[in-house]
């Protein structure tokens, strides 16, 4: 009995499956971190630590940047003390505090994947994430006969997919 040879669509289908079956932990994360990257300017789920640094003294505020970052902005003097946004700096002994909000642990973690660069390894798993979702948008066109009513209505669907990325895209 000679051997049938598989439909490349159900090909597809199977590879579609289990590369699906493979990314949903993946995925799970990137959701996550992903709507937390929505909250990121505001200190939703994060809490204070302050941290304390000794500088030179006597520094002005504009010398103050490279530690206080985007809260180098002084706030008010009183005495040898300058009050910035995240913290403060006592002019005479040296000593800053620095204040800063952090997400926790696994949240941090999480937050960082959705940042990698070409300087942090994970940029290898962005990049083959976002391969598998491109060959998982281009799969989904081949997993039915565009004969087949589920194919017509999945096109519909794509288009309103699109229409509505481009709306909230120029809004």
């Amino acid at each position: 009995m000679p051997k049938r040879k598989t439909p490349f669509s159900f090909q597809i289908r199977i590879m579609h499956r289990y590369l699906g079956f493979f990314l949903a932990g993946i995925m799970f994360v990137y959701a996550l971190s992903g709507i937390l990257m929505v909250f990121r300017n505001t200190d939703f789920l994060k809490s204070e630590v302050l941290t304390e640094r000794q500088l030179k003294p006597k520094l002005k505020a504009k010398e103050l940047t490279s530690v206080f970052k985007k809260g180098a902005k002084v706030l008010k003097t009183e005495g040898d003390v300058l009050y910035l946004k995240n913290g403060s700096y006592n002019q005479k002994t040296g000593v800053a505090t620095i204040k800063k909000m952090k997400l926790p642990f696994v949240l941090d973690k999480m937050e960082k994947l959705h940042k990698a660069n070409t300087n942090s390894p994970l940029y290898f798993l962005n990049i083959f994430f976002g391969v598998a979702l491109l060959f998982f948008v281009f799969s989904a066109f081949w997993m039915y006969t565009p004969k087949m009513p589920v194919f017509k209505k999945g096109m519909y669907f794509a288009v309103g997919g699109i229409i509505l990325t481009l709306i909230l895209l120029f809004l």
